[in-house]
Parts: structure tokens; C-alpha cells; sequence
């Protein structure tokens, strides 16, 4: 039990929110070198290095795998689908989805998630243990087949509610834990429209407020700010990469801020620490002249929950209102700062 005995407290104690009773099982697979290589990435796909932001909670993406997987054991109890969702983000780079912006994929946000079955199949310590339980690869390496572990948006799945719970727990700071519990504790699995199984609320007020906060949470993941910096720090890695002085490999093997060191001490040191000191970022309807600046869109994250069995947006007027508010948010702004590359 290397990791978990070291865990923060307050992520201890959320985990303990999700499962009561953690799985002693899991701790053989979370303790493998692939997924500790997890706990040296931030997220917040480096947004926490910035002042544009509020937050400065390091969540890693393996406390992510890890909440995952205790939502899928606490719903399912099955050990497969469990694994699949401790698995899903295996192959997660430093940076974790500016490497999407740097593949050119910031609309979909999936360019690493072709590599989790090589990083399972290559880990001797992973395949190991599957065989000792009786697993094969392909039961755990592709977590789409399992509704409750992930589904297509707007629908709730374990990945979806982990990263909602958590951003609004320890990134943003939107909640406390008494808010998580209540959510958390009046979920249930439940048939959606399409007769598929899927996670649901008992309570519409209780929807009505994760929807309340998700929309918040989905602004958030795309703003001018998120958008500009996750293009900022996939152009500076290409520059690096273009210069040699980076490979896509080290993304994969370094932590974040061993490539933060790269950067502090490459050519792009100063435009890193103007954004890295950045309050606020600067926008216009025009191009902006001699200056970088970032302009397109990105992948549009929302949840539209069930309650008792129907979507929130059918079953109450507010939610709809504020799941059509979120989704208009505008992203049609250059964004930027006074410096060129």
C-alpha cells in the first residue's frame, strides 16, 4: 500500500465519501509503476501552475483513476469494471489534455486514449496480476464498455461524476464536502431513455444543484482562460519538441515538473512566467497584432443527469435554463497576452 497509505488526508476522506470500504484489492494495481507514474500529473492539464487560476490543490490524475474506480465498485461491485475505470487514464501524458491541443484535437480531447491498451499489455507487473485474478486484457482496457464506468454526454458516468466531484471539491472550491455526500448519497443506478442502465438522482432538488454546479464547472473547462492556456503550453512543448529539446516520449516518462524545469531553462522562459504571473487574460473580437493569441473552441463538457429516470432538462425548467445558459457560452473571442513567441 505505498500510495495510499501516503494520501492526502482530504483526499482520503473523499475517497471514503465515494467507498466506505475501500477494496484492499485495488491496492496491487494502483501500486504498479504505470499508474504512480499517474500522481506527478496535475488535472488541471496545467492550469494549476498559473495564477489565471484559483486553484492551487494538486489532485493528480491517479486520485482521479483511483475516485473512478470507487464509484464503479460502489455501484457495480465488480472487479472488472472496476479495473477498467482505474484504468482508463493510464496513458494520460504530463499536461494531461493540452498533449490533445498539441495532436490538433482540442474538439474531442480523446488523441491519447489509443495508447491504454499498449501501457497495460507492456506492463509486466499489470498483466501479471490480471492473470493472477483470472482477467483478460481486453476486459479492462477500454472503460466505453461499461455504462456506468463511462457514456457518451450529456449522460452521467463514473468518469464524468468523479472529475464534477472533484474540480468543485478541491480545484475550484465551489463546495464542501457536505454538498459531495448529499450528492453522492442520493445517487442510484437507474434506466435511462435509451433503456441502458446509467447513474441517476432520487431527488430533484438535489440534481437541480449538481446541474447548478456542473454548468459552472463546464464554463470553466472551456473559457477564454482554459482555452488559451492549454493552447499556450501545447505550442511551447511543440517548440521544444521542434528544437529537440523535448520528445513526445519525455511526456510520458517525466513528471510535470520536471518539464516545467525544461521549460525554465529553454528560450520560452519568460513568456511562460508572464503567463504563469498572469491575472487576467485579454480579449478582443479582432486579431489581435504582434502578440500570440489563441482562437477556436474546445470540447464542450456538460451533464444533463437523470432523475428517477429522466433527464433533468425535461423534468425541470431551471435546469433546462441553466444547461441552455452554459452551453451558449461564447467562444468566439481572441484571447491573449502582451508578448509574442
Amino acid at each position: 500500500m505505498k500510495y495510499y497509505n501516503k494520501v492526502d488526508k482530504e483526499v482520503k476522506d473523499y475517497f471514503k465519501i465515494l467507498e466506505p470500504d475501500f477494496p484492499e484489492w485495488l491496492n496491487d494495481y494502483i501500486d504498479t509503476n504505470e499508474l504512480l507514474a499517474q500522481q506527478y500529473i496535475s488535472v488541471t492539464c496545467g492550469t494549476i501552475y498559473s495564477d489565471l487560476f484559483e486553484s492551487n490543490f494538486f489532485f493528480s490524475s491517479l486520485d482521479h483513476s483511483i475516485a473512478v474506480a470507487l464509484i464503479v465498485w460502489h455501484f457495480t461491485h465488480d472487479k472488472k469494471q472496476t479495473l477498467a475505470g482505474l484504468f482508463h487514464d493510464i496513458a494520460t501524458p504530463a499536461f494531461k489534455h493540452c498533449v490533445d491541443f498539441l495532436n490538433g484535437d482540442y474538439m474531442t480531447q480523446e488523441s491519447t486514449e489509443d495508447l491504454t491498451t499498449d501501457f497495460i499489455k507492456n506492463s509486466k507487473e499489470i498483466m501479471t496480476l490480471l492473470k493472477r485474478d483470472n482477467i483478460s486484457l481486453n476486459e479492462v482496457n477500454d472503460y466505453h464498455i461499461y455504462p456506468i464506468a463511462d457514456n457518451d454526454t450529456p449522460k452521467l458516468s463514473a468518469d464524468r461524476l468523479e472529475y464534477s466531484l472533484s474540480n468543485a471539491l478541491f480545484t475550484y472550491r465551489l463546495v464542501d464536502s457536505s454538498v459531495i455526500s448529499e450528492i453522492y448519497n442520493d445517487i442510484e443506478v437507474q434506466k435511462n431513455e435509451e433503456d441502458e442502465i446509467e447513474l441517476g438522482f432520487k431527488t430533484k432538488k438535489i440534481a437541480r444543484n449538481f446541474v447548478k454546479i456542473t454548468s459552472r464547472l463546464s464554463v470553466i473547462y472551456r473559457e477564454d482562460r482554459t482555452r488559451y492556456s492549454m493552447q499556450l503550453i501545447a505550442d511551447i512543448l511543440k517548440k521544444l519538441s521542434d528544437e529537440h529539446k523535448i520528445s513526445k516520449k519525455d511526456l510520458y516518462e517525466l513528471k510535470e515538473s520536471d518539464i516545467i524545469n525544461i521549460i525554465e531553462n529553454s528560450k520560452y522562459k519568460d513568456i511562460f512566467d508572464i503567463w504563469r504571473n498572469a491575472k487576467k487574460v485579454k480579449t478582443s473580437k479582432e486579431e489581435p497584432k504582434n502578440v500570440y493569441f489563441v482562437h477556436h473552441g474546445a470540447k464542450v463538457r456538460y451533464i444533463d443527469p437523470l432523475f428517477n429516470g429522466q433527464r433533468m432538462s425535461k423534468s425541470c425548467k431551471i435546469a433546462k435554463k441553466m444547461i441552455d445558459t452554459n452551453l451558449a457560452y461564447d467562444m468566439d473571442n481572441y484571447v491573449y497576452l502582451d508578448f509574442e513567441f
